[in-house]
């Protein structure tokens, strides 16, 4: 990481717990530390079930990115809050379907973006993938900055991947989400999933997560996840538990995450 910036390299508290790297260790990755391994412990000792959303989460994304370049025709992908780079990333799997697939990462972590250098190399000669280092309560400048990569008088599937928790206002999250929304053609997508609220075990988990010192995260009702899709029109089956939108077998158990993937007319 010597060629990071040092004003970034100095936000890489190794000794902290980092959302990003918990979630890693969740995944099965390796990109984390000790704070974060104790801190994804310490949730899942109430809530083990996090394990099973994280990679749940993984499948979801899979099987919505397959579904919106293989039957919806969608070609670009921006991807908000991507997090550290696993396996069958956005691009991969997008590109897979349909290699010419054009894909923007946005993340506000110096950490993702030092690996988005790697992460960026593994795309296709028709296709692209760029970075694009921003917060998500700042959509103008990912919308200008996405727009350098992709084309925005064509349909684009904007991704909120189980990250808008991080914003405790739900009219915030409906604002940014409804800025980035309001910015793309028609026959875009917006594929959007988040903890929610819907167990006991789910809620001690969030609370074990701040006592460790991790950042606060705000699980919601399914109700109000509902109200970010305002104006747009839901894909069957709607907004479900993300072990149930689309699966490839028969039904897995629900899970306290819901998301669904709806159409901008």
């Amino acid at each position: 990481m010597a060629d990071l910036d040092p004003e970034l390299a100095e936000q890489l508290k190794f000794d902290v717990p980092h959302a990003a790297r918990i979630w890693n260790y969740w995944m099965g990755g390796k990109d984390n530390f000790e704070a974060d391994r104790a801190a994804g412990e310490a949730v899942a000792e109430v809530y083990p079930e996090i394990v099973v959303m994280a990679r749940e989460s993984r499948r979801f994304l899979i099987r919505a990115v397959r579904h919106l370049a293989a039957e919806a025709g969608v070609r670009q992908f921006l991807d908000v809050g991507t997090g550290l780079p696993t396996m069958e990333n956005t691009h991969q799997v997008a590109q897979r379907v349909a290699p010419e697939s054009r894909v923007v990462y946005v993340d506000n972590d110096p950490l993702v973006l030092v690996h988005a250098r790697a992460l960026l190399t593994d795309v296709t000669a028709e296709g692209s993938a760029a970075y694009v280092h921003a917060d998500y309560h700042d959509p103008e400048k990912i919308l200008a900055e996405a727009a350098k990569s992709l084309d925005f008088d064509r349909p684009i599937a904007v991704m909120f991947m189980g990250v808008l928790g991080y914003e405790p206002d739900l009219d915030v999250v409906r604002s940014i989400v409804g800025r980035m929304m309001d910015a793309v053609a028609p026959g875009s997508h917006l594929v959007l999933w988040d903890g929610t609220d819907t167990g006991s075990a789910v809620v001690e988990g969030a609370d074990r997560l701040v006592e460790s010192g991790g950042a606060p995260y705000i699980l919601r009702s399914p109700d109000q996840l509902a109200r970010c899709f305002a104006g747009l029109e839901m894909l069957e089956p709607g907004l479900v538990p993300i072990t149930q939108w689309r699966p490839d077998g028969p039904d897995a158990e629900p899970i306290d995450a819901y998301g669904a993937v709806a159409r901008k007319p």
